[in-house]
């Protein structure tokens, strides 16, 4: 039986993949039969820490600092075709380092930019194999963040360039959507997750009552890569548990 789900043959790169929410849906493209390749910003995979949510068994690898155009602009092609392009780089400074300057233009490099100029490197590639892209955005895209300036006004952009670049490519046969996660547990959100009283305020905000997983994240990318969504465009699937009701 022919499954939607069923990528076996096609090639996917997940920028952001090497832990977290991106490594879940890197693997879960992997277990679907794809060739998965992940850009992280380590020199090597042997320096992920699995206890971080580090796997990369069976995924290509390449260290890229998307925070810096032209090391995007280097960086190899994984393929020689692409068929799904997943966009899961982000960064945050706590301590209320976005509201000064070095704190802010990282975050904005690494969360906002890098989105464009990625999506611009593969997009012939997308035009040949009428690929997606998938932008990991945040609900933080859709209300303030308390502290980070930077990363809820990257999100916002994200949420939008989704949007934009949805009208714009769909012409041409590449679909471009999103999912904004909620609270999920990895190394980005430890400083509410070690902390039992900002656990707790969390947990009893959520509607579910639990905290979301990256395979969480990896159901929603799956989706919208696959045929069950080829009439979504532009559009940003919000997986949070209910967190943002």
């Amino acid at each position: 039986m022919h499954s939607d789900t069923d990528f076996t043959g096609k090639t996917v790169l997940v920028v952001g993949g090497s832990s977290g929410i991106g490594n879940g849906i890197a693997h879960a493209f992997r277990e679907r039969g794809a060739q998965v390749h992940v850009w992280g910003t380590r020199a090597d995979p042997a320096d992920y820490d699995p206890a971080d949510g580090s796997d990369l068994s069976g995924l290509g690898y390449t260290c890229v600092d998307v925070g810096d155009p032209d090391a995007i602009e280097a960086a190899s092609l994984p393929f020689g075709t692409l068929d799904v392009l997943v966009l899961c780089q982000g960064t945050v400074v706590y301590k209320r380092g976005e509201f000064e300057r070095p704190g802010w233009d990282r975050v904005m490099a690494v969360n906002l930019d890098s989105l464009m100029h990625i999506a611009r490197k593969f997009k012939p590639q997308l035009l040949d194999s009428r690929g997606s892209v998938i932008v990991v955005s945040s609900i933080s895209g859709l209300k303030a963040n308390i502290g980070n300036p930077a990363y809820a006004a990257s999100k916002a952009g994200a949420i939008s360039l989704t949007k934009t670049l949805g009208q714009a490519w769909a012409p041409e046969g590449i679909r471009v959507n999103g999912l904004a996660p909620g609270l999920v547990d990895t190394k980005l959100t430890k400083v509410t997750t070690q902390n039992p009283e900002r656990m707790a305020g969390a947990l009893a905000s959520i509607p579910q009552r639990r905290m979301g997983t990256p395979a969480d994240m990896a159901g929603a990318a799956i989706f919208l890569a696959s045929p069950l969504a080829s009439y979504v465009t532009g559009h940003t699937l919000i997986v949070d548990g209910g967190l943002s009701l």
